[in-house]
């Protein structure tokens, strides 16, 4: 037998068995086509690293039994390329330091973990076209005492095509010394800026393998990434960029978000353009009103129904005031208007004094309208309802000493 016909065996003997390789990876595929991952769930409470760790080992360990994953048998040359959508606190919808530490050690996992098999690129509008997955997480805090509270992480990655989750995980966290300041975007931001299409990321971390996104945030991802992009700016002081991109994000379709209100309010305030500032918090407070929710940052001086003295974080109040009650007014709406404390006190006292904060705000809607007083009531909720929890009383907590306007039909 020649040399060359040998090597022609020998050849196509190694083509045929990775022919037969194909093959059966392609049944195997066929067959895990079928059965959708089931979620990782690890429900011992470890500490923030190990639970880094726990999530995002199981979201790998989902991947590797994909169809998807297995249809390379060279598969350690082919990367899978995944953006991540900016983590947030599922209770107030903010990107803080914490979720930012999160995302950090996810990625850190994830490279040692799957050996560079992933590729994490920026979530910026041009990678949205180039990459195969979605990343969206979340941290949850559990009920329980003020400073000793559990979180929950939770992990799903969305295949962009399908808009289909293809793996979920979860795992719980002791909050021991983690830093829960929100960024400035958010910190500064008068208002809760949680609408549905936060909601929409929020429900998509929870959503299990082989269910469908949720549609409202996965039709805004393109302008999402265009809104990241625009607060990356403000956080960085860069705020004519910032307000340039939050214009951009607004003119597309789905821009029509508070997130993209709220920026445009924020950079026309740190740009010192007062009129522009006012029309634009009148903006957030119609789309609040359509929505029939808007919970705007009132703070108050500690135990007072004084507002807060120092005029950097008081002076906008009246002109707050102003466009609640002018919008109100041109909308025809009932509201309930709903004080909140943070939860520091005695149930009771907090009780008083948060009715005392939304009867406050409801007298100063009157004097701004006089068709309001008919049509709003006031109520306390103490701090029943605290987005954060955390009694520090401080900007961690703001969200919790908020007023609330609830629209409700007229009559009830």
């Amino acid at each position: 037998m020649s040399r060359f016909s040998l090597a022609n065996r020998i050849n196509f003997s190694v083509h045929l068995g990775r022919a037969a390789a194909l093959a059966c990876m392609a049944v195997l595929a066929g067959c895990l086509a079928t059965a959708p991952t089931q979620p990782t769930v690890s429900t011992n409470e470890l500490s923030f690293s190990e639970a880094v760790v726990a999530a995002t080992d199981g979201l790998v360990g989902q991947t590797q039994k994909l169809p998807a994953f297995l249809a390379k048998v060279e598969s350690k040359l082919a990367k899978k390329s995944v953006v991540v959508d900016p983590m947030i606190d599922a209770a107030s919808g903010q990107q803080t330091q914490t979720t930012q530490l999160l995302e950090r050690r996810i990625a850190d996992r994830l490279a040692a973990r799957t050996e560079g098999s992933f590729d994490l690129l920026p979530f910026k509008t041009e990678n949205l076209s180039k990459v195969q997955y979605l990343l969206t997480g979340t941290l949850t805090r559990l009920p329980g005492v003020p400073g000793k509270r559990s979180l929950q992480i939770n992990l799903a990655l969305v295949e962009i095509k399908t808009g289909q989750v293809v793996a979920q995980a979860s795992a719980l966290a002791r909050d021991d010394g983690l830093n829960h300041t929100p960024l400035p975007i958010y910190q500064d931001s008068p208002v809760l800026v949680k609408d549905k299409i936060v909601d929409g990321y929020i429900s998509t971390a929870l959503t299990a393998p082989g269910s469908a996104a949720n549609s409202v945030y996965m039709e805004r991802v393109a302008v999402a990434s265009v809104i990241n992009e625009a607060g990356a700016l403000y956080n960085a002081e860069r705020y004519p960029d910032s307000l340039a991109k939050y214009q951009e994000a607004r003119a597309q379709a789905g821009g029509e978000q508070l997130r993209t209100l709220n920026g445009i309010y924020l950079n026309n305030v740190r740009l010192g353009r007062t009129a522009e500032a006012e029309a634009a918090f009148g903006q957030i407070v119609a789309y609040g009103l359509r929505s029939s929710k808007l919970d705007v940052k009132f703070l108050f001086n500690p135990g007072s129904t004084e507002f807060w003295s120092d005029p950097k974080v008081s002076s906008a109040y009246p002109m707050w005031l102003r466009q609640i009650a002018k919008e109100s007014a041109s909308a025809h709406v009932c509201m309930v208007i709903v004080g909140h404390t943070s939860h520091t006190g005695s149930e009771q006292t907090n009780d008083a004094l948060s009715l005392q904060r939304a009867t406050i705000i409801q007298q100063r809607l009157a004097a701004e309208a006089s068709a309001l007083p008919q049509r709003t009531k006031a109520s306390g909720m103490g701090w029943r309802e605290n987005l954060v929890g955390s009694g520090t009383d401080n900007a961690v907590d703001a969200l919790d000493r908020r007023v609330e306007f609830r629209v409700e039909p007229c009559g009830s």
